[in-house]
């Protein structure tokens, strides 16, 4: 029999915690609205979001690029978040060509749809995909928007469908940041070959190809990092020198570059194990190694604007001991949170009526897919639980909704969205 842990936790706030997401009388509060009684209301599963969540950080990331002196467009990441409520309310946030205006970063022609329904214009939107068919390329160069290939392959094709047009060359500098350094071992920024992005000895190549066709390459593109945390940022510099070289050297040979996009990748906090980033240092960055060579400098991140704006609250429809352990089962399976599952991303799960317990045991805590590895966490800190209490899912507003898969005919759960905050000032 598995000897299972007993603890007693201190009544600290959790790291987690801002004003969208708090605690209140013990018990969890989203957007100033208890979250336990929205799950009653609604029903579980359930997404619940704080857009007033977004706003703050799209206004973040803004003031900090402003700050640093950067001539900067910042997008958002698309494929992190496409529900017409939270596309309704990123168009709110100003008209195009302000300050407040976000542009979006697509990778594919119904993100394309998606950001033109919402209200976006054309010049608004840069793509940033991979391995585009020729109907992908007549769909994208319908609009007049910026697009980045990521190879010689696919800079041929694209000349195809638009001789005499001007093209982005996403590129892979064979390094990149975050995670704890994991990140510069993986397909975006090492050297093992990969499909993303031109490497340095084939811009002259690229540059022959580009010129035979008439096209014109006006920007670079670079996807720097992911979980960037404040840990992470000796390896961004590094990245982003490398990606800076690259945009001297085709400065040198004459292209008329006028946006460098960094990518995304920032990190939200979803670790008390790793100082967060801070978004002023990260900018200021990108201003010493981007800022003197000219061109706009852009940014597209998706988790960082959406991640902690939502939860996903779910039922404990089963609990009880199994050989000694406490297990913890929920009406919500792995395809309705794929962080956990795809990138290997650790969950934080709330009790709602609980928040901060006077005592804990390592808990294995389970979803409703019929499939062995639907395990949400083992061995977690985890208060007495009762069947029928309401837990919450952390960091949940990026890629989930995106990513939901309807497997054993469990459907995308539906999604409450909540525009201003219960007893905001």
């Amino acid at each position: 029999m598995k000897s299972v842990a007993l603890t007693t936790t201190a009544d600290t706030r959790p790291y987690w915690e801002h004003a969208g997401l708090s605690v209140v009388g013990g018990r969890l509060a989203i957007a100033g609205r208890d979250a336990e009684a929205i799950a009653r209301e609604h029903g579980t599963p359930l997404y619940a979001f704080d857009l007033s969540r977004i706003t703050e950080q799209v206004a973040a990331l803004q003031r900090a690029l402003a700050g640093a002196g950067l001539r900067c467009v910042t997008r958002f990441s698309m494929k992190a978040q496409r529900e017409p409520e939270v596309l309704a309310h990123l168009r709110s946030l100003g008209p195009p060509v302000t300050p407040q205006a976000i542009g979006a970063d697509i990778c594919s022609p119904v993100e394309l749809a998606s950001a033109l329904a919402a209200g976006w214009r054309g010049d608004e939107i840069s793509y940033t995909g991979t391995n585009a068919s020729d109907r992908d390329f007549e769909a994208i160069c319908a609009q007049p928007i910026r697009l980045n290939v990521d190879g010689l392959s696919q800079l041929r094709r694209y000349a195809r469908h638009a001789p005499g047009g001007s093209v982005g060359l996403r590129v892979n500098v064979r390094y990149g940041a975050g995670h704890g350094g994991r990140y510069a071992g993986s397909d975006y920024g090492s050297d093992k070959p990969s499909k993303f992005g031109f490497y340095e000895e084939q811009l002259p190549e690229a540059l022959v190809i580009a010129r035979q066709a008439g096209l014109t390459i006006t920007s670079l593109h670079f996807h720097a990092a992911t979980g960037l945390a404040m840990d992470d940022l000796p390896a961004f510099t590094e990245t982003v020198r490398r990606a800076a070289a690259m945009v001297a050297f085709l400065l040198e040979a004459g292209c008329p570059l006028d946006e460098v996009n960094a990518g995304g990748g920032l990190d939200i906090g979803a670790s008390a194990d790793r100082p967060v980033l801070d978004v002023d240092t990260y900018a200021a960055v990108l201003a010493e190694h981007l800022g003197p060579l000219g061109p706009v400098v852009s940014v597209e991140p998706g988790e960082y604007l959406f991640g902690d704006s939502a939860v996903l609250l779910a039922e404990v429809v089963t609990a009880e001991d199994r050989l000694g352990v406490p297990f913890v089962g929920l009406d919500a399976g792995w395809n309705a949170a794929p962080d956990r599952f795809i990138y290997q991303v650790p969950l934080d799960v709330v009790l709602c009526r609980d928040v901060l317990p006077g005592s804990v045991r390592a808990t294995t805590i389970t979803g409703h897919i019929n499939e062995g590895d639907d395990v949400f966490a083992e061995d977690y800190p985890f208060p007495e639980p009762r069947e029928g209490d309401i837990v919450a899912i952390l960091y949940a507003g990026g890629y989930w909704q995106n990513m939901v898969a309807p497997h054993c005919g469990r459907l995308k759960p539906p999604a409450v969205y909540f525009a201003e905050r219960l007893g905001a000032a």
